[in-house]
């Protein structure tokens, strides 16, 4: 027995012996790499600076006019990179309170008035969620040793709410002007000196656009095949034409489709989603439908240092799309108020209001709305949106007095039912659910309600769905099985009964 244990010692020692040696020469081999390829600053901060994937606000250079050396392109984009991570670092350092970063892109008398800054605010409890979202540069020197430049952002566009502990003290919006002294060391632009030379509030203008919306008989659309997945791997312009066509016939002249933020690529917009969603609109052009473009589906962060990336999405969204002939209106976010427990409403509301902003400056000629879930949200926000648009999934007695109610309080708005619809799911998962008879009353006795009130309208939707994304509503099947049986075509490809009440005339 002695000798099976020593045995068995001296196994856990030669085992031991040989991790220990391979955990060494991993290490050294790592050290070696490290040496012979250079530090890569992304890997020494605890933040990981990524300026692609972290922090993207709008930036502009003037025509370069500075005195001294004059400036190659390479080093100018050098500078631009530097000071902007610098600005994220500043965001970041100031929402936690710590300095992770701050070294590598401020210089020693610079950090020391931010250091200044955090101990103060974490003395008192005191954090700040802020950002910049754009910045207007002009470079006014730069050394002939190519190691110091002089630059002023002008216009900076700041946001940023100020807490103790998790209460909210204020937010603000503000533009802002900064004289920057930056230094070249070890490689890298390090800020010397920022300082504010002047700052004024910042209050958000909405012009209402001309082109407004009218007439409006629609549904809104997913392929029946990849419902929530309409521009994967299995997109197929044909059957989107084909649908387009049955959409088309059937009396209706207009779509609402969702733009998924994280499947397009966040803030890169992935080339190949973007034609596929210029495709949509050409199929729906050729079916005489107009287009409500819902942006930012499936997205529910609204943090603020997320809010240059959010911004960068729906610019180049936007602006692909702004002059084609299909395209009716932007629809900001899809339900937003369904965010407001668990995100925070003030978060939810602040950032719907820069991104109306976005849309709007990159777009003044088609009109933007939101689609609040219900009629008692569809108020919120009514000075910035175009359009007041809710949808409505509640018995149709009370449809009547809701649209009224919000005609009167917002009578310098068009007003649109973006969704509503009854699920014709009765079977073992919901035995008190409607019958497709119970649907196709439904949908009889809406169309009444909307020629008598002269109600423009989508419903919800063309198809009945096998595959319902748990994102969507969730793991539970009989909500799934619910969410599935929306439709005017049922999974068999044939028409409920519902189908002949899916339009009606508009007086």
């Amino acid at each position: 027995m002695t000798r099976i244990n020593r045995n068995i010692l001296r196994g856990v020692l030669v085992l031991s012996y040989i991790i220990i040696i391979a955990v060494v020469v991993l290490g050294v081999g790592r050290i070696f790499s490290y040496l012979n390829t250079g530090a890569d600053r992304s890997t020494m901060l605890h933040t990981e600076i990524k300026k692609i994937d972290q922090y993207l606000p709008k930036l502009e250079w003037a025509p370069l006019k500075n005195e001294g050396r004059l400036m190659d392109v390479e080093t100018l984009k050098s500078i631009e990179a530097d000071y902007l991570d610098a600005w994220y670092v500043k965001h970041v350092a100031y929402k936690t309170n710590t300095t992770q970063g701050v070294d590598d892109y401020y210089t020693e008398s610079a950090r020391k008035s931010i250091y200044d800054i955090l101990d103060k605010n974490k003395a008192e409890g005191i954090w700040i969620d802020g950002t910049t979202l754009e910045h207007h540069i002009t470079l006014e020197f730069f050394s002939e040793d190519g190691k110091l430049a002089v630059i002023r952002d002008r216009d900076v566009l700041e946001y940023k709410r100020v807490y103790q502990n998790e209460d909210m003290l204020f937010e603000t919006k503000e533009i802002s002007t900064y004289k920057a002294i930056v230094l070249l060391e070890d490689g890298f632009w390090r800020i010397r000196h920022l300082i504010k030379e002047n700052n004024t509030p910042y209050k958000s203008e909405f012009s209402s656009v001309s082109n407004s919306i009218s007439n409006v008989k629609g549904i809104n659309y997913y392929p029946q095949a990849t419902p929530w997945d309409m521009y994967g791997d299995y997109f197929d312009a044909q059957v989107i034409s084909k649908d387009f066509k049955i959409i088309k016939d059937a009396g209706l002249n207009s779509i609402r489709i969702f733009v998924p933020y994280k499947d397009f690529g966040k803030a890169n917009i992935k080339t190949e989603k973007l034609e596929k969603l210029k495709t949509v609109l050409d199929m729906a052009q050729n079916n005489q439908l107009k287009v409500v473009v819902t942006l930012f589906d499936f997205y529910g962060d609204y943090e603020v240092l997320n809010w240059t990336l959010n911004q960068h999405h729906a610019i180049k969204i936007v602006t692909s799309l702004k002059n084609h002939k299909a395209l009716l209106a932007w629809d900001i976010k899809n339900e937003p108020n369904l965010d407001f427990e668990s995100r925070g409403k003030i978060k939810v509301m602040a950032w719907l209001e820069h991104m109306i902003a976005v849309v709007k400056s990159s777009d003044s000629k088609h009109p933007v709305t939101i689609g609040w879930s219900n009629a008692e949200s569809a108020g919120l926000l009514n000075e910035a949106v175009d359009v007041v648009s809710f949808h409505y999934y509640e018995h149709l007695k009370g449809l009547e007095h809701a649209y009224s109610t919000l005609k009167e309080n917002n009578p310098d708005k068009t007003i649109v039912l973006t969704e509503y619809g009854l699920s014709s799911n009765k079977g073992v998962w919901n035995l008190l659910g409607n019958s497709e008879e119970d649907q196709a009353n439904y949908h009889k006795e809406a169309q009444a309600l909307f020629a008598k009130n002269n109600i423009q309208s989508l419903s919800w939707t063309l198809y009945d769905f096998s595959k319902i994304p748990k994102e969507v509503v969730g793991r539970l099947p009989w909500r799934k099985q619910t969410q599935g049986c929306f439709g005017f075509i049922n999974q068999n490809g044939e028409t409920k009964p519902a189908f002949k009440y899916m339009s009606r005339e508009i007086n």
